[in-house]
């Protein structure tokens, strides 16, 4: 039983992730999908598939499927389709309580001849087969042989496959294709959008007796949609453990922080992580941003690292080393040549480093000081947390651009502000009005900057965007990244 009934006003626990139907959730097309599978079985005469990914409520059609169907319809439900291609044959006469022979065309007509006899009596028999896309190639031509049982005017069985997408890869082998012919009605499970994830959690509830105002604040919904990429089985996994952090914390209402701390105690984390800068990949190329690939950001910080501490101790001398048998010269050549470039790289560094003034000039934090807001929270909070970083941190590492824009108008970076914080910890985005080179009227541009997460945080700083190209000009400092304030 769960620990947070009591707290929530629940007669029972909401998201269970075996499937009963009195929580059958009917939007998302779910509905209108129950209704269609119902109208095959009954009005056709062909195989009906159904397709989707795993946990993503396949087996709960299924389970509604067969209570939609009427009483002289009698379902026969086969959850281990593993079976070989005589096992199927007597699965399905042990439920018909039917004893059949060992050998197989007898047993196929004593078979035929039982159903016959159901079918005189008014009654139709609709096999309904879970996980489908496991089942044996030979059992799968078994199921159409079955399709073929029929009286003289009528078929006797209605089958109805249910799987994951893998059933459409096997379906479309040469070898299976009078199986696939024999389909006439497919249809596919789509995970839920992040709008029907809230709508589902908000169902859930009710239906498990809560009354009241929506517990899953929307911010917490829309993070729970991401990580369970839609799936029901995960957002029901989700939904419960927020609903436990809710309730450690004596809340009644779960909080973006609960499905974040939900979503990192469960196996999700990982891949939603991947996920998260997706969407911002995508805002931004709308934008015309110019995005570096975070594999070379990481190769370049890590082959920075130790040059720069031998610069910062006394930058040494590089002796060319001799050359070893069997290497081509040209490859000690360009070898040679990256060493010198990243020399010079960690000894401008060094310079900078021993200059104490502060990164920003005077008209510099006049120029960030003068870029208008017009009262946005989130953006004037950004602004001022970029003024005190680059007036303060050394000028020591380096960082992501994530974009820059002609388009500075504060709604609109404040939208894109409020799309990152879902994304990434806001307190790792910083940005910087800039004057464009390229226009002679000067026209304010924004930057956005995201800093190498591994350095600590007084050390966070902008990087220019165009580092990494041809391998030439991998690193720029931040004060180099600062010109255009100028």
């Amino acid at each position: 039983m769960a620990l947070y009934l009591e707290q929530f006003g629940l007669d029972e626990p909401p998201f269970r992730i075996t499937p009963h139907t009195e929580f059958f959730f009917d939007g998302a097309e779910r509905g209108a999908t129950l209704e269609a599978l119902a109208y095959a079985v009954l009005h056709d005469e062909g195989i009906v598939k159904l397709s989707g990914e795993v946990g993503s409520g396949k087996t709960m059609l299924c389970r509604m499927l067969m209570e939609r169907l009427p009483s002289e319809v009698e379902t026969i439900y086969l959850a281990t389709p593993s079976l070989a291609r005589d096992e199927i044959l007597h699965a399905i006469a042990d439920e018909l309580e039917l004893k059949l022979p060992e050998r197989r065309s007898v047993a196929l007509r004593e078979l035929q001849e039982h159903l016959i006899t159901l079918y005189g009596a008014g009654r139709r028999v609709v096999i309904l087969i879970d996980e489908a896309h496991v089942m044996p190639e030979d059992t799968l031509e078994q199921v159409r042989l079955l399709s073929n049982l029929e009286s003289s005017r009528h078929k006797l069985l209605q089958i109805v496959l249910f799987g994951q997408p893998e059933l459409d890869a096997t379906l479309a082998k040469a070898s299976l294709r009078q199986l696939r012919d024999r389909i006439t009605h497919s249809f596919r499970m789509r995970p839920l959008a992040a709008a029907e994830v809230a709508k589902y959690l908000a169902f859930r509830m009710r239906a498990a007796g809560y009354r009241g105002p929506d517990v899953f604040a929307p911010r917490a919904a829309n993070r729970i949609a991401r990580a369970s990429d839609g799936l029901t089985r995960r957002i029901n996994i989700l939904a419960d453990k927020s609903l436990l952090a809710a309730y450690s914390e004596g809340a009644h209402a779960v909080t973006e922080r609960h499905a974040r701390a939900a979503i990192a105690d469960s196996e999700f984390a990982a891949a939603a992580a991947r996920r998260a800068w997706q969407p911002l990949r995508l805002a931004a190329a709308g934008l015309g941003v110019g995005l570096i690939l975070g594999a070379l950001i990481q190769w370049l910080i890590l082959t920075a690292q130790a040059p720069l501490v031998q610069a910062r101790a006394a930058p040494p001398v590089k002796q060319a080393p001799a050359t070893p048998s069997g290497r081509p010269q040209q490859d000690l050549e360009a070898e040679l040549d990256l060493e010198q470039e990243l020399d010079a790289i960690a000894a401008m560094d060094a310079g900078y480093m021993a200059a104490s003034e502060p990164l920003l000039s005077q008209s510099q934090r006049q120029r960030l000081q003068a870029y208008a807001t017009s009262g946005y929270k989130l953006l004037s909070e950004r602004l001022a947390a970029t003024r005190e970083l680059l007036d303060s941190a050394p000028d020591e590492r380096y960082a992501l651009e994530l974009f820059v824009t002609d388009n500075a108008e504060a709604a609109r970076m404040e939208r894109f502000l409020l799309r990152a914080r879902d994304l990434v910890p806001i307190s790792e985005v910083f940005l910087i009005p800039a004057r464009s080179r390229a226009n002679a009227k000067r026209s304010t541009r924004s930057r956005a900057y995201r800093p190498n997460t591994s350095t600590r945080s007084a050390s966070r700083h902008g990087a220019s965007a165009s580092c990494g190209r041809k391998c030439k000009n991998r690193k720029t400092p931040a004060r180099q990244a600062l010109t255009p304030l100028s």
